[in-house]
């Protein structure tokens, strides 16, 4: 029984190992199948193109209020909570106003005195005045008499400002709502003691609270798109945490100078949501769709056709494509628009149906250069060597071996001397490179 199972485990491993083999045989063909497979031309057809910049902002309110009383006390009322929809003009919390009631009666009572003592010095004055327009009392008295009515008179004045000091007090203990909110946090209770704003102190917080219906967006915009940005410009917002919804936004302010987050230097933008929505709350992760370049029905190429390449001569960046023409690719100067991830917009050089390189083709492969005005570019001649028309022999353009050896015995010091120049200007004078003759 052993033996068997030894002889089934040994014919399992054997059929494993032929097909483990039989892969590693046919791996090798699949990939060059692949390749073989793979797209090396286009051809150019008309489409839409559609760029935006996706970036990532968090979703605050436009419109958020730290609600804090202007008098201290205790909160004797508090009728909303966190959550809460509070409508304009409705109470928020109320302070305890018993002290200040009885501030109240007491400054009352300091006017009704002030009064008496006006009329008491007024009176006095008055009949002061008299007597001493009747030369029948000295300066002295008149002057005193005089001034006791104008203190008693600041008197009244001053418990008059005190009286409506505490009015004013008392009517700051109801806190009304300044516009249709709702209470983000509410970090005390009813019976606390909270300071005021007034003096040194910032205050306690009672809540926070917004408009949640007015929620804007502040976002950080790469440098190399905003300059592509404007305001007043339309974006599409997607709610992570909310799906399938899709609202739209507006622009509404660019920062004018750049700031750096996480390492990347761009432009805080703030975007206002258009559309409200019960489901979206502060806090959010948003991701903003900003379209930055569109073309509609336009000449449209792969980016993979595209190459550039540095003119020295004319000292300007040539953008071209090797378009097919009949067995040769002609290299096709181009005027390219707008693009998007895959696709550039060309405005002249390529018509719908040309037939594009993906890649380089190979130099025999290459036929003409075309200008954008569609003419075909004269190829500038060699520069001919003289040396070398003088000493090729066998007519192919350059010296071989045993053509260089019979020149070297020929040549005159001059010629020496400038094929020495050519050859460390054709090796750049390196070191240990080829030498020319002596």
């Amino acid at each position: 029984m052993k033996n068997i199972i030894i002889v089934v485990l040994l014919l399992a491993v054997g059929v494993f190992g032929y097909f483990q083999w039989q892969d590693g045989e046919e791996q090798p063909n699949s990939k060059k199948t692949r390749g073989q497979n793979r797209e090396t031309t286009a051809t150019i057809e008309q489409r839409d193109i559609d760029f935006a910049v996706r970036v990532a902002g968090e979703i605050s309110p436009a419109d958020k209020v730290s609600v804090r009383p202007e008098v201290p006390g205790k909160i004797a009322e508090l009728p909303v909570d966190i959550s809460d929809r509070v409508v304009k003009g409705d109470l928020l919390f109320r302070l305890d106003d018993k002290n200040l009631k009885i501030e109240i009666d007491s400054r009352k009572k300091q006017i009704d005195s002030a009064t008496l003592q006006l009329e008491q010095a007024k009176s006095e004055f008055e009949r002061s005045k008299q007597l001493f327009e009747e030369q029948l009392i000295s300066t002295e008295i008149f002057e005193r008499a005089e001034v006791r009515y104008q203190q008693a008179l600041i008197s009244r004045d001053r418990s008059q400002n005190d009286y409506q000091l505490s009015l004013e007090k008392i009517s700051k203990t109801s806190v009304l709502a300044p516009f249709d909110c709702t209470v983000l946090s509410r970090p005390v209770s009813i019976g606390q003691a909270v300071s005021g704003t007034g003096g040194q102190s910032s205050g306690t917080e009672v809540m926070e609270i917004a408009d949640l219906n007015n929620l804007i967006i502040q976002a950080h915009v790469n440098q190399a798109d905003v300059a592509r940005m404007n305001k007043e410009q339309k974006v599409k917002i997607e709610i992570e945490a909310i799906t399938d919804l899709v609202i739209e936004g507006i622009v509404e302010r660019i920062a004018p100078q750049a700031t750096i987050r996480n390492s990347i230097k761009g432009f805080s933008t703030r975007i206002k949501l258009l559309t409200s929505n019960t489901d979206i709350i502060p806090g959010m992760t948003a991701s903003i769709n900003i379209p930055v370049a569109s073309a509609d029905n336009v000449v449209a190429a792969p980016l993979a056709a595209i190459s550039t390449e540095r003119n020295e001569t004319e000292q300007r960046t040539e953008i071209f494509a090797y378009v097919k023409n009949g067995e040769v690719f002609d290299k096709t100067m181009l005027d390219i628009g707008v693009n998007d991830l895959y696709h550039t917009e060309v405005v002249r050089g390529l018509k719908v149906g040309d037939v594009v390189a993906l890649e380089k083709p190979d130099d025999d492969k290459i036929g003409e250069t075309i200008s954008l005005d569609g003419k075909v570019v004269a190829k500038s001649e060699p520069e001919k060597n003289s040396l070398v028309e003088k000493y090729d022999k066998n007519g192919d353009g350059k010296l071989d071996r045993e053509e260089m050896q019979t020149a070297m015995a020929s040549m005159t010091d001059e010629e020496k001397k400038k094929m020495r120049t050519q050859m460390l200007k054709r090796y750049g004078g390196r070191k240990g490179g080829s030498k020319g003759p002596r």
